[in-house]
């Protein structure tokens, strides 16, 4: 048998939401003026950068949606402490999703204070693109919710605080809904798949299968 850290050291731990470049098994996060990388990315207009020109923004990435390594649109969504009034907010996210339904790839949701706001999205749109809401650290019963729409967690640093939210809910939130992520933090992906193997006693091997399949689950860009 393997031994854990060995094992460790053969697999290949996707980061689904990261602000760092390099690790080509992530999906590096495009905020303005960062250019396009070389490697997978989501591109989305994240609600702190909401002004009166994001539908030019949102045409320079739908420009860009024939690039195979553009594989989810966002972040993107919901902030009631910091971004424009609601209106707005639900106007952007709304082309944004369909732009993501058009190419056929998941959305990344930032939602802060912003639940019903997305609910409210989910009650007008009865088909919309896959949404992963990322960092989620909310209330499992928020989350409980939201389980007969298409929608999958994406835990990160929260994992790693002992009875969060985020270790309450992954521990019930069904295998083919999670993903794992580093977000801002400079924490290693393997640290988050570990404590999650421990949560949920899963192997990182069997972890990191899970979420290649969740995410070829639900995009046309696939993850190999």
């Amino acid at each position: 048998m393997i031994n854990q850290k060995f094992q460790s050291d053969l697999v290949h731990f996707p980061d689904f939401h990261t602000h760092q470049k390099g690790n080509f098994f992530s999906i590096f996060n495009v905020l303005p003026d960062d250019g396009i990388p070389d490697q997978c990315f989501s591109w989305g207009i994240h609600p702190w950068y909401l002004n009166e020109n994001w539908e030019k923004e949102l045409e320079k990435i739908a420009a860009s949606s024939s690039n195979l390594r553009l594989i989810a649109i966002g972040e993107c969504g919901f902030d009631l402490i910091k971004g424009p009034e609601p209106k707005v907010q639900m106007k952007a996210f709304e082309a944004q999703a369909q732009l993501a339904k058009k190419i056929g790839i998941p959305v990344i949701l930032h939602c802060v204070k912003g639940t019903h706001l997305l609910q409210e999205y989910l009650k007008n749109h009865p088909e919309p693109p896959t949404i992963i809401w990322h960092g989620f650290n909310q209330n499992p019963q928020i989350a409980e919710k939201l389980l007969f729409f298409p929608i999958c967690f994406s835990f990160g640093k929260a994992l790693l605080k002992q009875n969060s939210n985020a270790q309450l809910w992954l521990q019930k939130c069904p295998l083919e809904k999670i993903f794992f992520e580093t977000d801002n933090s400079d924490i290693p992906i393997s640290e988050i798949y570990q404590q999650a193997s421990l949560l949920l006693g899963l192997s990182t091997v069997q972890l990191s299968g899970q979420v290649k399949e969740n995410w070829n689950r639900i995009s046309n860009r696939k993850m190999t």
